[in-house]
């Protein structure tokens, strides 16, 4: 996980390095937010995730939970942090994402620790980093018409979502009828298969690449080739998120 984090920072990274003074405050596909204001929240999550490793979240994270939800903090944040020049933002995210995968990779991945939405392990949030990175390196690049192609590291955002799909069921108060099983195609053609120890009740059939960009909300079930069959499969497409 460590070594896909690094490479989806990387290609972060490349994208900040070619922006232009105007670049910088071109709109972006998350409402109100410029590319900036997306940098900057990138780097403040990335800023939580470090404070979760070395056991100062409850310190830094009352924002979030006082607020009615995530994305209304997550909003408040960025706000509070907007005006500062473009270095500046570009810097403190490369200090926060290098910190960050040092970190990952000194820690045990089966380790547990808190996180805004509860706790979970090292490793599932290193994936949460790599999705972070992933989603809004992708309302970068389509405010600034630059095509960046998928990659097998999307695997890891599938798994994620896939594997969250109890947490957003109970976030939308529904419970799944039986156990979900994702079988996609990645991006290089192999098959990307999420099977539960139980026989699954749901199947949902596609795209990786989609089945991401449904999770990340930035296409809609629809508009997609993802097809489900099972009691849930029209839920799971519904509400399957990723969780940053």
């Amino acid at each position: 996980m460590a070594g896909a984090l690094a490479a989806e920072h990387d290609a972060f990274g490349a994208l900040l390095s070619g922006l232009g003074d105007d670049d910088w405050r071109a709109p972006t596909r998350c409402a109100g937010w410029d590319v900036a204001d997306v940098v900057v929240h990138v780097s403040q999550s990335d800023e939580l995730a470090v404070a979760s490793l070395t056991g100062r979240l409850d310190a830094v994270v009352g924002a979030f939970r006082a607020s009615g939800s995530v994305d209304d903090a997550a909003d408040a944040m960025v706000r509070e942090a907007q005006g500062l020049p473009p270095a500046q933002i570009r810097e403190r995210w490369l200090a926060r994402s290098t910190e960050l995968r040092r970190m990952i990779v000194a820690d045990d991945d089966r380790r547990r620790v808190p996180w805004v939405v509860g706790d979970l392990s090292v490793r599932t949030l290193a994936a949460t980093r790599v999705a972070e990175a992933w989603i809004h390196g992708g309302d970068i690049a389509d405010a600034l018409d630059i095509d960046v192609a998928p990659t097998e590291r999307l695997r890891h955002v599938a798994r994620l979502a896939w594997r969250t799909l109890p947490y957003a069921f109970a976030r939308a108060g529904r419970a799944l009828s039986g156990p979900v099983r994702f079988v996609l195609r990645g991006p290089t053609g192999t098959t990307w298969e999420f099977t539960p120890d139980d026989p699954p009740a749901s199947t949902i059939r596609g795209d990786g690449h989609e089945l991401c960009l449904v999770a990340a909300r930035r296409v809609a079930p629809g508009e997609t080739s993802l097809r489900g069959e099972g009691p849930d499969a029209e839920a799971v497409l519904s509400l399957v998120r990723t969780y940053a």
